[in-house]
């Protein structure tokens, strides 16, 4: 199975963007109709997010969805210069100079908008050092191989969503290295994950805690960042700006000031999120849902 795994990427990350987008608007196309939860669930989030719901809409957001999933190969197995190659403009990288210039630590933190995966090993090869991802393994053991394979090459190291993964990464950033943290996630109480009940377009969502402790550590400097998805497999638009607000270290104001910088870039890229994910749902072991 994982041999399978690897050979499918491996194929796919051969294939032109522009062919590989256009095989995400067919599928995405294709969801609308066949995968009726997602669509409703994308009707829903979109309709909380005051964005507008209707089918031309859902179905722009299934096409970038499906696109995202097809430019994992790409991101996992081109080489570095072929990734770079893909960035038509780095809107921001000013930032991240006066960080290094400073000697601070970088907490790059990007919801799943647009290609993070992509834009996070273009980051990942312009820092003089290493870059740690945190990321939950998925189930399928043979698509955690192809992922660590892919993200752990070059400066590119991952580190688990556990207590042990947030130790590593905290080490890391005071050694003035860097890492990325997705703060849209759903934590897992079951798992160690930390969350609190935040707004997030105004209904409440259990929301991670780990990226306001994160921008908190001393000597850090938290960035946020998107990888904007070009129309027809142009390529992507880098954009970077500092963390909008101010955190306290109160988990609940922090966690509400990190909603809305993601709220924030959604509105930017609305069609570039990933809407279809359960972001309102209550994990086991969660406190109960403010009413």
């Amino acid at each position: 199975m994982q041999a399978i795994v690897f050979f499918i990427f491996r194929c796919l990350s051969t294939l032109p963007l522009r062919v590989l987008h256009a095989l995400g608007d067919v599928l995405g196309t294709v969801a609308f109709y066949v995968a009726a939860k997602d669509r409703e669930r994308i009707r829903g989030n979109l309709h909380t997010a005051g964005i507008l719901s209707d089918d031309n809409a859902i179905k722009k957001v299934l096409r970038e969805t499906a696109k995202g999933g097809l430019e994992l190969p790409v991101a996992f197995f081109r080489r570095p210069e072929q990734v770079a190659a893909l960035f038509k403009t780095v809107n921001g990288w000013e930032h991240v100079q006066t960080a290094l210039d400073a000697g601070e630590g970088l907490l790059f933190i990007t919801p799943h908008i647009g290609s993070y995966d992509i834009a996070g090993r273009y980051i990942s090869e312009q820092l003089p050092f290493p870059l740690t991802a945190m990321y939950k393994p998925p189930k399928i053991k043979a698509f955690d191989a192809v992922m660590q394979a892919g993200r752990v090459r070059g400066k590119g190291k991952t580190a688990p969503t556990s207590i042990q993964g947030v130790k590593q990464v905290i080490k890391a950033l005071r050694a003035g290295e860097a890492t990325i943290v997705l703060p849209d996630h759903v934590p897992d109480p079951e798992e160690g994950g930390e969350g609190v009940w935040a707004d997030f377009f105004g209904k409440p969502a259990y929301t991670m805690t780990l990226a306001g402790k994160l921008a908190q550590v001393k000597g850090v400097k938290a960035l946020f960042f998107v990888g904007e998805r070009l129309p027809e497999g142009q390529g992507f638009s880098l954009h970077i700006e500092p963390l909008r607000g101010t955190l306290t270290g109160d988990k609940g104001t922090d966690a509400r000031v990190i909603n809305e910088n993601v709220e924030y870039w959604i509105r930017r890229f609305p069609a570039q999120y990933l809407f279809a994910y359960n972001r309102y749902k209550r994990p086991a072991g969660a406190p109960e849902r403010p009413r």
